[in-house]
């Protein structure tokens, strides 16, 4: 099954298959979003008490995504993006005062989304692997879209680009935020689901389908290559 009939939800079971995305690399940027250390450490797990150890267990598929199939393919598509001339942006979660006072209200609310990543601390750095390179921009932000609260909108719109190609984490939160934005904007957008992850594989999948077709079109990385023709 191919891009163009998976990830399909009950809206659009019966609707045609899209034709092939003209994505013209000078048009084109390439963002990832919100891979960040924060999201990658781990503590030892024998250092945890038994609640810890299960919080633990359940993350480790997470994890194993994102060390072994996300990072890799984010970092092959970043290689690609550059040998193709294709604009590569980054966007991260990060504050601009240390007690986070200028965060947005849903980075406040109490759980797993209060957030308090001051912008210099090691935890709000993108990870290694898929630092920026060069003049590569990066945008900092307090909300889930990429776009609301930050100044994308306009350096897209200034670098001429209308086809915005999206991968980080996480699929059901984020990147789902900025994909909407985006196409709100009315720029052309493409996820590739094997650079996102959610917390769960059933919570990427359902979130996949959610937005395919409506809001961007779901690919594969090897999809997305083979469809541009670029090597």
């Amino acid at each position: 099954m191919s891009w163009k009939t998976r990830n399909r939800s009950f809206y659009y079971q019966g609707a045609p298959a899209p034709d092939d995305l003209v994505l013209k690399p000078a048009e084109t940027a390439l963002l990832v979003i919100d891979v960040q250390n924060t999201y990658l450490a781990r503590p030892e797990r024998g250092s945890l008490d038994r609640a810890g150890q299960a919080q633990y267990d359940a993350w480790t598929p997470f994890h194993t995504r994102m060390n072994e199939i996300v990072i890799p393919r984010t970092a092959d598509l970043l290689a690609w993006a550059r040998r193709h001339g294709i604009e590569c942006l980054f966007a991260r979660i990060a504050c601009q005062t240390k007690d986070g006072r200028d965060r947005s209200l849903s980075q406040k609310m109490p759980g797993w989304n209060n957030l308090l990543l001051p912008k210099d601390e090691h935890a709000s750095q993108l990870v290694p692997q898929l630092s920026p390179q060069g003049d590569e921009i990066v945008v900092t932000k307090t909300t889930d879209s990429a776009l609301t609260g930050t100044n994308l909108r306009l350096i897209l719109h200034n670098l001429g680009i209308k086809n915005v190609i999206c991968a980080g984490i996480f699929t059901d939160q984020c990147v789902a935020s900025t994909v909407r934005s985006l196409a709100d904007e009315s720029f052309q957008v493409v996820v590739v689901e094997d650079c996102c992850a959610a917390g769960t594989d059933a919570l990427h999948e359902q979130e996949l389908a959610i937005i395919n077709m409506i809001y961007c079109h779901v690919m594969r990385a090897d999809e997305l290559k083979a469809m541009t023709k670029l090597p």
